[in-house]
């Protein structure tokens, strides 16, 4: 199973619930309320939405709210949204990703080096 298509705003959710999950609507709203400033209701509509999407599992804590939790990893859906970026943007192609990456951001020289030896890596294999 591929992982779900997760917009911008969705993104924030999961980010909280692979942080620390499971929460109820309500800890969301108060987890993300500094960066986001959302309303719980606005919340409670991403929740909905992830649901829909499979990327949120729904379970009832020991009170009888429902708390949410993530039914994909992180790790899958950066996959994910590194690969649909790469095809949007540069047609799929890793070099020129790489190249406009590596002459657009401000690397330091241990990143530098540890790019270097993925590289060399790569080549192995």
């Amino acid at each position: 199973m591929s992982p779900p298509d997760i917009s911008e705003s969705e993104w924030s959710i999961m980010e909280a619930l692979w942080e620390s999950s499971p929460q109820t609507a309500s800890e969301l709203t108060k987890t993300l309320r500094p960066t986001m400033n959302w309303a719980e209701n606005t919340v409670r509509t991403l929740l909905t939405r992830l649901l829909d999407k499979g990327a949120l599992k729904a379970d009832e804590n020991a009170l009888g709210t429902r708390t949410y939790l993530p039914a994909v990893k992180r790790e899958s859906c950066v996959r994910a949204e590194g690969e649909s970026f790469m095809q949007r943007i540069f047609g799929g192609a890793a070099k020129p990703l790489l190249v406009h990456f590596a002459q657009n951001s401000k690397l330091t020289a241990e990143e530098v080096r540890e790019l270097k030896k993925i590289l060399d890596q790569s080549l192995k294999s």
